[in-house]
């Protein structure tokens, strides 16, 4: 199940990844967000355990679940829609953590296909800050990124880096980039 029109903006916490998907969103488009503040916020609200600095094994489970049911729920949409990471960033993040790999997420990921160009934001000391569910260093920001990259490049995605430039910048460097602007 390829879906050309589906693409995904990936890389390290903290590098500007959800505030390009809201100027997409702002300009229209339809864009996914990133699960894993949500389940942190549900888990904190209701004591739950299935958080990464708690259970990573779980709070992996649930990203990837959810991943599947956003894919599933954008498949009939015609026009580009933009996720906020994709369902290979649960891999990678069970990599990071040296944590299995289960085959059923291995499996989902080499069937639930997006655009094979990913787009990153690379590690920018910059713009990154850390809140309340964004808890890793930069240090730990910059080898998400890097593992992120081998991920999605081992899935057999080409990774294209965004430039370290305003949000408005980044914006028009990927509708450039998959033709919807020239």
């Amino acid at each position: 199940m390829k879906k050309d029109q589906f693409f995904i903006i990936a890389g390290g916490p903290g590098m500007g990844k959800t505030a390009v998907i809201t100027a997409l969103r702002e300009r229209g488009y339809t864009c996914v967000p990133e699960t894993g503040r949500d389940i942190i916020r549900q888990q904190v609200a209701t004591g739950g355990h299935a958080l990464p600095w708690a259970d990573r094994q779980e709070f992996a489970r649930l990203m990837f679940e959810q991943s599947l049911l956003d894919f599933e729920a954008a498949v009939n949409q015609p026009s580009p829609v933009f996720f906020d990471r994709g369902i290979a960033d649960t891999i990678g993040y069970l990599e990071l953590c040296g944590l299995p790999v289960p085959a059923a997420m291995r499996e989902a990921a080499a069937t639930y296909r997006f655009n094979t160009r990913v787009f990153f934001t690379p590690p920018w000391l910059a713009i990154y800050e850390q809140d309340s569910e964004r808890k890793q260093s930069f240090e730990e920001a910059v080898r998400t990124y890097d593992r992120m990259i081998k991920t999605y490049e081992q899935l057999g995605y080409e990774a294209i880096t965004l430039p370290e430039a305003t949000v408005g910048e980044r914006v028009a460097f990927i509708l450039s980039a998959i033709g919807l602007i020239s």
